[in-house]
C-alpha cells in the first residue's frame, strides 16, 4: 500500500513519490554517516573534505551523458536498475563496516557509484513525472515530491543517521541500502511504457550529437536558458554562504552546535511548507511572481546574514528562504516539463542538474577563499550584489505574458496516453 499522496494525483504518483522520499532518506543518512565514518578513520582534513568532492564529482561528470541514457531507454526500469545497483554497493560497504575491513577509499568508491546512479535517477524521475500526472497537476506533483526530499533529506536524516552510525558504523548504510531496496519495489509497481518518443529514424546518434542537440535546444527557450542560468549563479552565492554559516553562527550569533543546527531546521521547515502549500500559492500570485518575490528573498537572505547579529532575524530569513526555494523549484521544473518535448525531457533535465551542481562546487570553494580574505560576512556581501543584479537583469523575462504562454501551450506529453496504474 501506498500512501494518499496529492488527492488527484493517482496511485501511480504516489508510488513514485514514495520512492523519492524513501531514497531521499537513504541518501540522506549516507550523507550523515560518511563523514562521520571517514573522522572515525583519520583526523586529516583534505582526507576528510575529500568525501565531499567525491560526492560532487560524478555531477560534473555523468549529468550531461545521464541525460543522453534517460532519453534512450524506459526511465521506469532504469531507475529500478539504479536502485538495485546502489542496493549491492551499500550493501557491500555495509558488511565490510561490520566485519571492520572497510577503509576510506572503499567509502569513496561507493559515494562515487551511489551519486553517479543518483544523477540518473533524479533526471529520470524528472523526465517521467508529465507521463504520470495530468498537465494542469504538475506543480501540486512537484510540490509534493520536494517536500517529501526536504521532510526526508533535510530534517529526519541529520538526527536519525547520527544516532544509526552510535548504534553501529555500518546501520545507516545498512538502512540506506534497504530505501534503494523499497523504492526499486515501488517504481516497479508503476505501470506503463515510459521511453521517450523516437525523433529520428532510429539511426543511433552518438552520445556528444544527443548531448549538443539537448543543449542546443535548451539554449533557444529564453524561459528555460534563464531559469537555468539564475540557479547556477545563485547556487554559487547560497552555497559560498552555507559553507561559512558554521563560522558566522558561532561568530556573530554566538550559537553553540545546536543553535547551528537549528539554523537549517528553519530553512527545512519552510521548505517542506513550501512545497506542501506551493501549487495554491503559485497559482495565489502567478508564477511570475512567485520567481520575482523569490529573487528579492534572495538578496534578503544575504543582507540578513551580512548585516544582522539577531539569531532570530537569521532564523526567519532561513525560514523564507526554505520558502522561497521550494516555490522556486516547483516553478522551474513545472515550466521545464511543460515546454520540453518528451524526447528531450531527460537532457534537458540532466543539464540544469549539471549547472545546478557547478554551481555549487565554484560556491564552496568561492566561500571559504572570501572569508579568508576580507572577512566572515564578505560571500554574504558579494552575495547580495549578485542577487541585486541578476534580479535587474533577468526581471522583465519573467513577464506575466511570456509565463502565461509557457503555461497555455500544449505540451507534446500531454498527447501521450497516460500509464495504467
Amino acid at each position: 500500500m501506498t500512501p494518499n499522496v496529492g488527492a488527484g494525483l493517482g496511485t501511480a504518483f504516489a508510488r513514485l513519490w514514495a520512492a523519492s522520499t524513501l531514497s531521499a532518506l537513504g541518501s540522506g543518512l549516507a550523507t550523515v554517516a560518511a563523514p562521520l565514518f571517514v573522522a572515525s578513520r583519520t583526523d586529516d582534513p583534505l582526507v576528510v573534505a575529500a568525501a565531499s568532492a567525491v560526492a560532487w564529482l560524478p555531477w560534473l561528470l555523468f549529468a550531461l551523458p545521464g541525460g543522453v541514457l534517460v532519453d534512450r531507454m524506459d526511465r521506469r526500469r532504469l531507475m529500478i536498475v539504479i536502485d538495485l545497483v546502489r542496493v549491492v554497493a551499500l550493501a557491500v560497504l555495509a558488511t565490510a563496516i561490520m566485519t571492520d575491513r572497510a577503509g576510506v577509499a572503499l567509502l569513496y568508491a561507493v559515494l562515487f557509484v551511489v551519486n553517479t546512479g543518483e544523477i540518473v535517477f533524479r533526471a529520470a524521475s524528472q523526465a517521467m513525472l508529465p507521463t504520470v500526472v495530468p498537465r494542469h497537476r504538475l506543480e501540486r506533483a512537484n510540490g509534493w515530491l520536494g517536500g517529501g526530499t526536504t521532510l526526508m533529506h533535510g530534517m529526519l536524516a541529520g538526527p536519525l543517521g547520527g544516532f544509526l552510525f552510535a548504534l553501529s558504523a555500518g546501520s545507516p548504510f545498512l538502512v540506506n541500502a534497504v530505501t534503494y531496496a523499497l523504492s526499486a519495489v515501488l517504481v516497479a509497481l508503476i505501470g506503463g511504457d515510459f521511453r521517450a518518443a523516437a525523433t529520428d529514424t532510429g539511426v543511433r546518434r552518438s552520445m556528444r550529437a544527443e548531448i549538443a542537440e539537448g543543449l542546443r535546444w535548451l539554449a533557444q527557450q529564453r524561459l528555460l536558458r534563464t531559469m537555468a542560468v539564475l540557479i547556477g549563479l545563485l547556487n554559487v552565492t547560497l552555497t559560498a554562504a552555507l559553507a561559512v554559516l558554521v563560522l558566522l553562527a558561532g561568530e556573530r550569533l554566538r550559537l553553540g552546535s545546536v543553535g547551528y543546527g537549528l539554523l537549517f531546521t528553519c530553512m527545512a521547515c519552510g521548505g517542506v511548507l513550501g512545497a506542501l502549500l506551493g501549487d495554491r500559492i503559485i497559482a495565489w500570485i502567478s508564477p511570475t511572481w512567485t520567481v520575482r518575490i523569490g529573487l528579492l528573498i534572495e538578496a534578503g537572505l544575504h543582507l540578513a546574514l551580512a548585516a544582522s547579529r539577531s539569531t532570530i532575524v537569521v532564523g526567519v530569513a532561513l525560514f523564507a528562504f526554505g520558502v522561497h526555494g521550494a516555490l522556486w523549484n516547483i516553478v522551474a521544473n513545472t515550466l521545464r516539463q511543460r515546454l520540453t518535448p518528451p524526447a528531450l525531457q531527460g537532457r534537458v533535465a540532466s543539464t540544469t542538474l549539471f549547472v545546478a551542481a557547478g554551481g555549487n562546487c565554484v560556491g564552496a570553494l568561492l566561500g571559504g577563499v572570501l572569508a579568508a580574505r576580507f572577512g566572515i560576512t564578505a560571500p554574504y556581501w558579494v552575495g547580495l550584489v549578485v542577487a541585486v543584479g541578476v534580479s535587474a537583469a533577468t526581471w522583465r523575462v519573467f513577464n506575466r505574458a511570456e509565463v502565461a504562454r509557457a503555461y497555455a501551450d500544449p505540451s507534446p506529453a500531454e498527447q501521450r496516453p497516460a500509464p495504467v496504474a
